[in-house]
């Protein structure tokens, strides 16, 4: 079996186990492409991308180009003479330039089960959306935004208390083991790409900050399925004394909060604070105040008590 050569695409966290099976594998990893070192943090110092960090540690060549267009960086990539092109959250649309380049085909790693959730922010849009299940799927890139044939896919539970920061690590180990997968297929060549069904397509966009405010309007499960989704980051807030006071770990509670206007504080306990909502309640068992660190909601109310009666602004 002659190894592959390929040149991998990634940026975040989540494309992290997916080079990891790779350079473990056998094939080679010849170059890794990832975004230019961003301004982070208070001191805005430029940090490299977790790609980026392990990528050095291994001796593998980085590229980082600021557009996957241009002509000096896909000139790079075909003096490479790419068989596979395997990309993972990369954060950039990608050119058909870039695309035609390798030997074989492009290779995506996706947070979904395509068609559904095209596009950016898959996995914290399955949890926006109440689904209960989600999954990963390898699929061949054309020039459509995730619209290439599913070369493999599956399933996965989300649990019914699960943020998006514990189902983003479990969803980045499937997809590296299905990436293996569909490699070791293609080596046999047993794999076989299909077409995406034409009924289940949607898309969706990357989050946006201003969508982590919470809208105490909504019913209850709805916010709660927010608050998940943005935990931990960037962390649905809610404004108090003028302040942006972070929440998470949320409950929900079947009951009506009688006359209390939604945002109206009704319960304050160790165990948490519960808020009426637009229909049901909304119980939080951490918080955080600005410059602070995240707390558990007893060890919040013991420096910052919030009295009964309190109105969180939507």
């Amino acid at each position: 079996m002659n190894p592959y050569k390929i040149v991998f695409m990634g940026t975040p966290e989540f494309a992290v186990p997916s080079l990891k099976a790779l350079m473990e594998g056998p094939d080679r990893v010849v170059a890794v492409v990832t975004q230019p070192d961003r301004p982070k943090g208070r001191g805005r110092k430029l940090m490299p991308s977790p790609i980026k960090i392990l990528a050095e540690k291994t001796g593998i060549d980085v590229l980082q180009p600021e557009k996957a267009r241009s002509p000096d960086f896909l000139s790079q990539v075909r003096d490479l003479a790419p068989d596979l092109l395997v990309v993972a959250a990369y954060g950039r649309i990608l050119p058909q330039k870039l695309l035609d380049i390798p030997r074989i085909m492009p290779i995506n790693v996706h947070g979904s089960l395509l068609p559904k959730y095209r596009g950016a922010a898959p996995i914290q849009w399955a949890i926006i959306q109440g689904d209960t299940e989600t999954g990963v799927t390898i699929m061949e890139m054309d020039a459509g935004m995730d619209t290439g044939p599913i070369l493999l896919q599956e399933a996965l539970t989300i649990g019914p208390e699960e943020t998006f920061g514990e189902l983003y690590e479990r969803m980045a180990e499937l997809g590296a083991g299905l990436l293996v997968q569909a490699l070791d297929e293609l080596h046999k060549g047993t794999l076989k790409p299909r077409p995406q069904p034409e009924d289940s397509i949607s898309y969706v966009t990357p989050i946006k900050p201003e969508m982590a405010r919470l809208d105490w309007s909504q019913p209850a499960r709805r916010i709660s399925c927010m608050v998940r989704a943005l935990d931990p980051r960037p962390g649905a807030y809610t404004i108090w004394n003028d302040q942006r006071l972070r929440l998470y770990t949320p409950f929900v509670i079947e009951m009506d909060a009688k006359d209390m206007k939604p945002g109206t504080v009704c319960r304050v306990g160790e165990d948490g604070v519960v808020i009426a909502a637009g229909k049901g309640c909304l119980g939080l068992k951490e918080l955080q105040w600005p410059g602070k660190r995240r707390m558990s909601c007893a060890e919040f109310l013991r420096g910052r008590p919030i009295p009964v009666g309190a109105k969180f602004e939507s």
